[in-house]
């Protein structure tokens, strides 16, 4: 009787034992012997990339359904530190930017979550996601080892804590893995001019910022395979970006991480980034394909970069620059060329990759979701014209002795207005080698000339005569993204101003335009008459017009004959466009139309054609270059 009662008392134990240990693996991911374990046991990656400040919220759930529908079992997204806090210590984490809300949609969809919160990010996003007001703080070195800065990103790392550490597996969450910095491995290689160890220190930061604010998920780096020295940092699993090679992957992890794996290619490139001015990109179907199923068939983790990319809408878009280019803006579509379209359609590259992934998948994949109406909406009238140096005269307005930044002026975005008035006439090379990044410039009202950035176009000949005023309108095309001139991004005119020999000193009058979100209620334009209508020509002008829906869905608006600027619907900025291309139309979701009265607010600061009205069509137009 003893020993039964012993063998059962044993039994218990045991039992317990099982139990306490089965849930002990439950909720759990590590990174354990070379594998992803997920709740103990061996786990892949199959992630896309999508970014919910590039999506409307109401959308989030049909785009990640889709992302599940093709057999994917995680969604990666960045956090942009600048999306977050708008102005210094004021966060705003709600509506459109409640990435809370995203990642428990994710987890309802059944996906696993991967956040990549930087601090940088870069992304094609307007300053990487730094906040443009660092740049205003004395002493303050970007991406260095610096107290300053690490205790700005000590702040937004804290922020973002509150926001996601109940939503981590640990606590029941689906967040699974964390990225410390981000290709910092190419900011090493491109900083020279800082040691090595400096950078390693400061990497190093960043990763100790993490986990003593409380992340408790696995951290990773993720660099290109030949810049593991410079980015990878221990406490993190170097991951590549772009890496074909699977032997060549596996070589250079194990070399940095302990002869061992887990193998990710953390940016899994199905698409690539377009610029202003430049050829639409596009990435064969059947080469993704390929590379998938290698990836799979080879148990490599893959992340692909962009599986939807949505919109840099209002000023969101960054830049990058080469030889060539002193800035490349970024278009303000970031369809990517995407397996899923910047509205969210599928495409034969989505049906290429789902069948791939459907071959190692047991379970049947879910239906594919269907996509969202679209709409056209022809022949909006715009019958209220305004001249903009009309609206200008009723802004802020800082008078100095020389230009200021948009910095100086305390303003992020947008357009500034440079004015000068002149009692004597000069004339000879109007010299802006400081312009970031693009000018109209006008005499008393009348265009004579641009200078541009992008074409390295900085001076040009000018005649001003007695009692004249010189107009500079600049335009901030969106702050580098990437590369080491990161940390030179100011805007506006950041140098002096010279005609021929001469800098032209005092009595500058700089009028701040940042078109913020509430602009559209600022506007008072009029109906102009058709004979003052001709005299707008070449004269920056804004646009309104009503138009009336029975029904709303996605459609895109048709630029192709206007010049350069901004569309707002319903008070909100859709985006920049330009008649350059290659996008001559801009995604206007129709979440964010309504039934009957809609408003629109056109600034064309070219204005090279007075128009009188503006269509939408049901299919973008994003590959369609206007030679210049």
């Amino acid at each position: 009787m003893k020993n039964l009662q012993r063998l059962l008392v044993l039994f218990a134990l045991f039992a317990c034992n099982v139990l306490m240990f089965s849930q002990s693996r439950k909720n759990t991911f590590e990174i354990k012997g070379g594998n992803f374990l997920l709740n103990g046991k061996a786990f892949s990656i199959h992630s896309g990339e999508m970014h919910y400040p590039r999506i409307p919220q109401e959308y989030w759930k049909h785009r990640l359904q889709m992302m599940k529908a093709m057999g994917l079992n995680a969604v990666t997204t960045y956090v942009f530190w600048n999306y977050h806090e708008e102005s210094p210590g004021k966060w705003n984490w709600s509506g459109e930017k409640d990435l809370k809300k995203f990642i428990k949609t994710a987890q309802e969809v059944g996906l696993y979550v991967i956040i990549r919160p930087g601090p940088y990010v870069c992304a094609e996003w307007e300053f990487g996601g730094y906040p443009w007001w660092l740049q205003n703080i004395k002493g303050l070195k970007i991406r260095e080892d610096n107290d300053l800065f690490l205790a700005e990103t000590k702040k937004y790392l804290s922020q973002l804590y509150t926001q996601v550490k109940d939503l981590q597996i640990t606590n029941g969450g689906p967040v699974i893995m964390i990225q410390a910095e981000n290709e910092f491995g190419s900011f090493v290689a491109q900083r020279k001019d800082v040691s090595l160890q400096s950078h390693r220190a400061y990497n190093a930061k960043i990763v100790k910022q993490l986990k003593d604010i409380g992340f408790n998920v696995p951290m990773f780096t993720s660099d290109g395979s030949w810049l593991f020295e410079g980015g990878s940092v221990v406490g993190a699993l170097p991951t590549a970006n772009g890496e074909d090679n699977i032997e060549n992957l596996k070589k250079v992890v194990n070399q940095y991480n302990n002869n061992q794996g887990p193998y990710m290619v953390a940016e899994f490139y199905p698409g690539w980034l377009a610029h202003w001015a430049e050829k639409f990109p596009r990435v064969d179907a059947s080469t993704v394909a390929r590379q998938t199923d290698k990836y799979l068939k080879n148990d490599v983790s893959f992340n692909y970069y962009m599986i939807h990319g949505g919109t840099n809408f209002g000023f969101t878009s960054g830049a990058n620059y080469d030889k060539n280019h002193d800035i490349q803006p970024d278009l303000t579509s970031y369809d990517y060329d995407a397996p899923i379209t910047e509205a969210g359609w599928r495409t034969p590259k989505y049906d290429s990759l789902r069948a791939v992934i459907g071959k190692y998948t047991k379970a049947k994949l879910p239906e594919v979701p269907a996509p969202i109406k679209v709409i056209e909406v022809k022949d909006i009238k715009l019958n209220k014209l305004y001249n903009f140096f009309n609206y200008a005269e009723g802004q802020e307005t800082v008078k100095g002795d020389k230009p200021q930044t948009f910095e100086e002026l305390n303003q992020g975005h947008g357009y500034v207005l440079y004015r000068r008035h002149f009692n004597q006439p000069i004339s000879g090379t109007l010299d802006l080698k400081g312009l970031r990044d693009y000018a109209t410039v006008y005499i008393n009202g009348e265009k004579v000339g641009e200078l541009n950035r992008y074409y390295n176009q900085y001076t040009m000949p000018i005649d001003i005569p007695f009692n004249s005023t010189l107009e500079i309108l600049v335009e901030n095309w969106g702050r580098i993204n990437y590369g080491a001139k990161i940390t030179e991004n100011t805007k506006g005119i950041i140098s002096p101003v010279k005609i021929g020999d001469t800098e032209i000193t005092g009595n500058w009058e700089m009028t701040k335009l940042p078109f913020p979100d509430q602009f559209a209620s600022t506007i008072k334009a009029k109906s102009t008459d058709s004979g003052k209508q001709a005299q707008l020509k070449d004269v920056p002008t804004l646009y309104q017009g009503e138009f009336d829906l029975q029904e709303v869905g996605d459609t895109f608006i048709d630029m192709q004959n206007w010049g350069k600027g901004v569309i707002f619907i319903n008070g909100r900025n859709i985006g920049r466009f330009w008649r350059v291309g290659p996008q001559q139309t801009l995604y206007i979701p129709g979440v964010w139309l309504k039934k009957g009265k809609n408003e629109i607010i056109i600034f064309d600061q070219l204005n090279q054609k007075v128009q009188n009205s503006v269509s939408t069509v049901k299919t973008p137009i994003l590959d369609q270059l206007v030679k210049q």
